[in-house]
């Protein structure tokens, strides 16, 4: 025999209610976790300031330019639901995106190079007393510095890894901070995606009720 409308809608509370009391078990789970892990990056992140003084680890030591290593997106899944989700990206230097976009366009400056190279074994058979007049008097440009060495701060990217701010070798506990709140990070993504499950949960629920009655 089947189950009657009544029946039929009350399993149907009953499912909804057990799922319901087991997003908010899972949620309050989760808060915890948080919580602590926020209480850890704090304490570590107090340590390493007792170890490498209050003014070695504070605001004045961030970068001039900051760029986000992490971003949250929110997308809709199946049922109307939100998902919230972490992606972290690589900051690459600007050594890095210069090979990036120059390695196709490196066959004409090659090329240019072997025909120079070829033109200068046809002038090594010029005389000496030339040869040592044009190192007596150089010319301008032969004063200039190499190119690749007035790159050498540029190429120096303090974004990609923010400990690098508060210098070199930093302690244990500055790296442990960073990664309790990079962990809270991501948690907090799964958080709000449960939280925002409980709320619908919860609308179908009182929906559900309303039409039993």
């Amino acid at each position: 025999m089947g189950l009657s409308k009544t029946e039929e809608t009350s399993l149907l509370l009953d499912e909804q209610l057990l799922q319901y009391m087991d997003q908010l078990e899972s949620l309050q789970e989760k808060r915890s976790a948080l919580n602590t892990l926020i209480e850890q990056g704090w304490f570590s992140l107090s340590k390493a300031r007792y170890s490498m003084g209050n003014k070695q680890v504070s605001s004045l030591q961030y970068a001039s330019e900051m760029e986000p290593q992490i971003f949250v997106q929110a997308r809709a899944v199946e049922n109307d639901a939100l998902e919230f989700c972490t992606e972290r990206i690589t900051i690459q230097s600007p050594t890095e995106r210069v090979q990036n976009t120059t390695s196709v366009e490196d066959i004409g400056p090659k090329e240019e190079g072997v025909r120079r190279r070829i033109k200068a074994s046809k002038d090594m058979a010029e005389p000496e007393e030339l040869v040592g007049a044009s190192t007596e008097n150089p010319s301008p440009t032969s004063t200039k510095p190499p190119s690749g060495s007035h790159r050498n701060n540029s190429d120096q990217n303090p974004q990609a890894d923010p400990l690098k701010w508060f210098g070199i070798l930093v302690p244990q506990t500055l790296k442990q901070a960073q990664s309790s709140f990079r962990q809270v990070i991501e948690l907090s993504a799964e958080i709000a995606t449960l939280q925002a499950a409980v709320l619908k949960t919860r609308e179908e629920f009182r929906l559900a009720l309303k039409l039993s009655c």
